[in-house]
């Protein structure tokens, strides 16, 4: 068998796995029925508004402290890195337990940040929150394989020319990067679009006030099967149109490999 086919035959094997199933909840039109349920409108604006703020608030925040991993060389910053991206690999209720014990009514932090007993666990703020723990670390891994790719000799000019730090970051580094910093955004506002297992133990199923989509297919699984599907096609279909904003934004390899065949 041409080798070139065999590769295409295996990875075509997990390409099928991981389309079909998605395929199958847009194959039939039943769902379109399901499109009607009242939960669908208020859990897509909750949805797009709570993702949105968490977007900003990891742009924000996320930046300075995406340049300042890239451009440090110590040891410390090279732990620190580690330790912010922990949040990608943590199962989804144990992040849902660590918001909890760290801002919950009676978290560690509660009388110190919310010393009049309000807490933000169980309400559209802890959404937010369990968004951006969850995102914030994809877009700071992205942001600072980003910067790390911004030519030093262009770093050193600037700096040469009387450039601040501030300056260096926001006049240089972020427009050269901003290609693979949209890109970084927009899968961080993908993930936090998605997040279902944090929010669920941090902020409740609450409908119009933190059941976001991903919640409201969780719900609707237990009595209107069509309501589900329509709820999963709405969520696939606002996925697949940050996936091609990533595409999009992602700078293509100038150099081809059509003609590097086995």
């Amino acid at each position: 068998m041409n080798q070139r086919l065999l590769l295409a035959v295996v990875g075509g094997l997990l390409a099928v796995f991981l389309l079909l199933p998605v395929l199958l909840v847009v194959a039939t039109p039943d769902w379109l029925d399901g499109m009607s349920h009242p939960t669908i409108l208020p859990a897509l604006r909750l949805s797009l508004w709570t993702s949105s703020v968490a977007l900003v608030l990891v742009l924000l925040l996320g930046t300075p402290l995406a340049w300042l991993l890239a451009t440090s060389t110590s040891r410390g910053a090279r732990v620190l890195e580690a330790a912010v991206q922990l949040p990608m690999v943590l199962p989804p209720a144990v992040a849902g337990v660590a918001l909890l014990l760290a801002f919950g009514r009676r978290g560690v932090l509660a009388g110190w940040l919310f010393p009049e007993s309000w807490t933000p666990a169980f309400s559209t703020v802890a959404v937010i929150l369990a968004q951006v723990f969850v995102a914030a670390p994809l877009y700071i891994q992205g942001a600072s394989s980003a910067f790390r790719q911004v030519p030093a000799e262009v770093l050193a000019l600037s700096r040469v020319f009387g450039a601040s730090p501030l300056a260096l970051l926001l006049q240089v580094a972020v427009p050269i990067a901003r290609p693979a910093l949209l890109a970084a955004a927009a899968l961080a506002w993908a993930r936090a679009l998605g997040e279902f297992g944090a929010t669920l133990m941090f902020a409740g199923n609450l409908v119009g006030e933190t059941q976001t989509l991903p919640l409201a297919i969780y719900t609707a699984l237990e009595s209107d099967w069509q309501a589900a599907r329509a709820l999963a096609v709405v969520l696939i279909g606002v996925a697949l149109l940050l996936l091609l904003a990533v595409k999009a934004l992602t700078p293509r390899s100038t150099t081809s490999h059509r003609s590097a065949r086995p």
